[in-house]
């Protein structure tokens, strides 16, 4: 299998390689590996999906509010 540095990945998804750190690090891309200080990334990785919130609205659930309330 063939690796990519988070500097390659970055270029690929139009991201910087500090943020594909981050991303490796939350476990968002499928078969990372570290060696040493160094991410490695399949080469075949598919840039994860953006996971803010897109309506603009934070919305609290139920026993969110309940325990607010206490």
């Amino acid at each position: 299998m063939k690796f990519i540095t988070t500097t390659e990945a970055g270029s690929r998804w139009n991201l910087s390689s500090r943020r594909v750190g981050v991303l490796c690090s939350e476990g968002r891309i499928p078969g990372v590996q570290k060696a040493g200080n160094t991410w490695l990334i399949p080469d075949d990785a598919k840039k994860p999906g953006d996971a803010r919130i897109k309506s603009g609205k934070y919305r609290k659930t139920k026993n969110e509010t309940e325990d607010a309330s206490n």
